[in-house]
């Protein structure tokens, strides 16, 4: 009889204790235990996300390598249970054992082997200091400064090794300040990589990478950075189409970090709070916002203490144009041009979204010609730094440019 998706995935036993698969195991390597279901299991792709509370196309994606990292521990066990591994292959995956009488299985061996593997890893962690920790912070912001430029896929490899290398780091870390700059590190690059997965319309996963974020910047006992992930998250909620629960989280975050955060952090959260005012179309709210916004901004493009913002005049503008854009204020053009005129060649994705807004902005005033050459520029931009977020909104406009020009 034809295996139901709904069967369970039987991998014999002995397959657990092949170097082959105890090496899956200890690199977490999930496609390869889920090939080895594939293999010694016949099973599906449905029948292993069924088993694993996973989709079938993530599973795809896993399989295929295009899948982002997991990092949550209930995912692992979710993965764990639905494929039986017994207690000395959760043991290698760094899962608890069930049999807590017998945590090491029918292997006399397996937990001195735990024992070596956990004193190699602390005395790696033990060898992380100060400078380690600078090149670390470096290879991050060489990290967002590329995503800037060229997007999140083209650095997907370097991302994963980079989130990988710092959580073995942190996991394993003992002296206090050492593992605090860490957890601050951790929840920089999990930001990064949320923000990477709103843009690619990876959703549920940019809401897991900021739940890591936030657990991070906790541990590090960051205001800050704990008050700028928490506001990136509420756009996870606005590209939800949840935009009275974006526009809650914010106000909560802003009134509870403000007195505590950096001036250009409270110009950036009174102008997420804008924006969220603006989607719900609440005009006055959205102007005294961007007010607050601007009355803070401070000079200069950045501070040394938070690598991951950045606004200035000119990106303050960008976002004032474009949440007043959406109650047809004539000034929005002005402001978008004077946006874009001010942008240094670095923020490409970022262009893209002025140069959209811009294109509204002009077909709004009539003028659906002058508004050609900026969404070609921005099919560019978005196309090349891989914006499935930009890409959707150029689509919509370049319909509405084409059915007002009789085409």
């Amino acid at each position: 009889m034809r295996p139901s998706a709904f069967d369970r995935v039987e991998i014999p036993d002995a397959i657990w204790d092949r170097d082959e698969s105890r090496e899956i195991l200890k690199k977490r390597d999930i496609a390869g235990l889920f090939r080895l279901a594939v293999k010694y299991a016949g099973a599906s792709q449905v029948r292993i996300g069924t088993a694993t509370g996973l989709s079938q196309p993530r599973v795809n994606k896993i399989l295929n390598g295009t899948a982002g990292p997991i990092q949550e521990l209930a995912v692992f066990e979710r993965i764990a249970t639905g494929l039986a591994l017994p207690d000395h292959a959760r043991m290698l995956l760094g899962l608890a054992p069930l049999d807590i009488a017998s945590p090491t299985g029918d292997s006399g061996d397996e937990h001195q082997e735990q024992t070596d593997e956990l004193t190699a890893r602390l005395d790696a962690a033990a060898a992380v200091d100060d400078t380690m920790v600078m090149i670390l912070r470096t290879d991050t912001n060489n990290l967002r400064l590329q995503d800037r430029r060229l997007g999140s896929i083209a650095i997907a490899d370097k991302m994963h090794a980079q989130m990988a290398q710092i959580e073995r780091a942190h996991r394993h870390a003992i002296r206090p300040r050492i593992r605090t700059q860490l957890a601050h590190l951790i929840a920089e690059t999990a930001s990064l990589a949320g923000w990477q997965a709103i843009n690619t319309v990876a959703l549920n996963d940019a809401w897991n990478h900021y739940e890591h974020a936030k657990a991070a910047a906790c541990e590090a006992d960051d205001p800050a950075v704990l008050a700028y992930v928490s506001g990136e998250q509420a756009y996870v909620l606005m590209d939800l189409g949840r935009p009275a629960e974006a526009a809650e989280l914010l106000q909560y975050i802003h009134a509870t970090h403000r007195d505590h955060v950096p001036a250009r952090l409270r110009t950036w959260l009174a102008s997420a709070q804008a924006e969220a005012a603006a989607v719900l179309g609440h005009e006055a709210a959205c102007r005294r916002a961007l007010d607050q916004a601007a009355a803070v901004l401070p000079e200069g493009d950045s501070d040394p203490d938070m690598p991951y913002l950045s606004i200035n005049i000119h990106h303050f503008t960008r976002w004032r144009g474009s949440c007043l854009l959406r109650f047809g204020d004539p000034g929005t053009v002005e402001d978008l041009r004077s946006s874009l005129a001010g942008m240094d060649g670095t923020y490409n994705r970022a262009e893209a979204g002025v140069r959209c807004d811009l294109g509204h902005a002009l077909l709004a005033a009539g003028d659906p010609e002058a508004a050609q050459p900026h969404i070609h520029r921005a099919k560019q931009l978005a196309t090349m730094t891989g914006s499935r977020r930009q890409r959707r909104r150029i689509e919509e406009l370049s319909q509405a440019v084409n059915h007002a020009l009789g085409r």
